[in-house]
């Protein structure tokens, strides 16, 4: 999947489905979570709960729907960052069906001290892993080398 380094298979559930015969949409904020859940296991020792001494909580997300999906299709999901803050980021998302592209997306993320319920800085960690894994500069956020 091109611009992605990191991508994974899924295929559609029966759970998946809404009354419509398709993907519902609440799913496929579900496909763009496990793809994230599996971006931050490659990138090192990182999951939602913690990305190297916080964890991560998402206050906004954008879909757009561009094809069906059914059940039992064989999707592939992609997922990078897109550009880093001092205590955010913004992940993208693709969702293809045999090259065909049925939904894209992006999130906003934010480092969340989980216990003192409060943003913090993105851990150095964390940040030095995405720049080697993406390719973002880390000296000017958001552009990849």
């Amino acid at each position: 999947m091109k611009d992605f380094r990191f991508t994974m298979p899924y295929k559609v559930r029966i759970a998946d489905i809404n009354y419509g015969g398709h993907v519902s949409n609440a799913a496929v904020l579900s496909f763009f979570q496990d793809g994230r859940i599996g971006y931050l296991a490659q990138l090192g020792d990182f999951s939602e709960m913690d990305i190297g001494g916080c964890g991560i909580i998402l206050p906004e997300a954008h879909t757009r729907y561009r094809a069906e999906m059914f059940l039992n299709d064989e999707l592939v999901i992609g997922v990078r960052v897109e550009s880093m803050k001092n205590s955010s980021f913004s992940m993208a998302y693709r969702i293809e069906r045999d090259g065909v592209v049925t939904a894209e997306g992006t999130t906003a993320l934010v480092a969340f001290d989980y216990q003192q319920r409060r943003p913090c800085r993105l851990p150095d960690a964390f940040r030095k892993a995405v720049v080697v894994h993406d390719g973002l500069d880390d000296d000017r956020p958001g552009e990849r080398r």
